[in-house]
């Protein structure tokens, strides 16, 4: 849908490509990769499951600061008029199982002039400002996992942009959106978490991955700029936007996507000498699909002409034929 957006300068535009590239680090510790249709041009720590005690641990001991709001609260759920009050630029919830991404989702503010009474004495432009602040504004070196202004993600499905795409530093311990990697790092986790749940003010909403892929993170380096194609109106847009992440997958997940279904992007820094991403692209559950059971999820033709099942994990294919051959053996 054709929605009013705040304008963007083109530094903003950068700054908005660049969503986690300022601050995200990338340790130096090999690790061997698996064989991939985009060779990896670095190498770094692999990311373990968390546990409910680490996460607690690294959360900011004031992110509880409250905040005003004064909109109105029907039909916002009892957890998001909690947030609401410790930050207006409250807009949901991100979660993705066995990995740190379990966090409250900030709606940047766009552009912000200095001396802004909420934001501070110092100005921003559009996508900035939760580069390195918390979700309670205070300043915080890892920043805060945030929606790009540019966004529509209200109570009415129609309303909202084709494609929400979020942005979160690639830390090196794993935290904000560093253990999304584990998608690129060893394809199998694709099969151990393929769903990604998002939450706005009012519902819960389930997505399944479709595509991970590493793409320039810069105007001048590509015309796939991601950052910038919110609004996928027509079946023209929508289809490109698809068909790029398909040509530069990493694995070939069998998802199908149409035109018409509801996308979320999720971006964070890959490389900094070449200022490049790495994002995953997931669609909207369609009716009948469920969450956490990648046997209802609806795929390809092409896919199903190889897996006439449905998505499988290799991993159980292969546990399958060598408890064959040790039944053989044993014969």
């Amino acid at each position: 849908m054709k929605k009013t957006t705040k304008a963007v300068t083109a530094i903003a535009a950068v700054c908005a490509a660049m969503g986690v590239g300022l601050y995200a680090f990338i340790s130096n510790n090999s690790k061997e990769e698996p064989s991939s249709v985009i060779e990896e041009s670095i190498t770094e720590a692999p990311t373990e499951a968390v546990t409910e005690e680490e996460y607690t641990d690294i959360l900011p001991k004031n992110w509880a600061q409250m905040y005003s709001y004064s909109a109105s609260d029907s039909g916002i759920t009892d957890k998001s008029k909690e947030w609401l009050r410790r930050n207006k630029d409250y807009i949901g919830w991100l979660k993705i199982d066995n990995t740190y991404v379990d966090y409250p989702v900030m709606m940047d503010p766009g552009e912000i002039e200095p001396g802004d009474p909420i934001y501070g004495p110092d100005g921003h432009v559009p996508n900035s400002f939760y580069l390195d602040h918390s979700w309670d504004m205070s300043y915080f070196r890892d920043g805060a996992i945030y929606m790009d202004c540019k966004d529509t993600f209200d109570g009415s499905d129609r309303d909202q942009s084709e494609n929400l795409v979020i942005y979160g530093h690639n830390m090196a311990n794993g935290t904000m959106f560093g253990s999304v990697r584990r998608y690129r790092q060893d394809y199998d986790f694709f099969y151990d978490s393929p769903f990604v749940e998002l939450s706005n003010l009012y519902k819960n909403y389930g997505y399944v991955i479709f595509a991970f892929l590493i793409t320039p993170g810069s105007y001048n380096a590509t015309d796939f700029v991601y950052w910038n194609m919110e609004e996928l109106d027509t079946k023209e847009e929508f289809d490109s936007y698809v068909q790029h992440c398909r040509a530069h997958q990493m694995l070939d997940t069998g998802v199908d996507v149409q035109y018409g279904d509801q996308l979320l992007t999720l971006s964070t820094c890959y490389a900094d000498y070449d200022n490049s991403r790495f994002i995953i692209v997931a669609r909207r559950l369609r009716e009948g699909e469920v969450y956490g059971d990648l046997s209802t999820i609806q795929c390809t033709k092409e896919y199903l002409k190889e897996h006439p099942n449905g998505i499988e994990d290799p991993r159980l294919k292969e546990k399958d034929e060598e408890d064959k051959d040790k039944e053989e053996t044993a014969e």
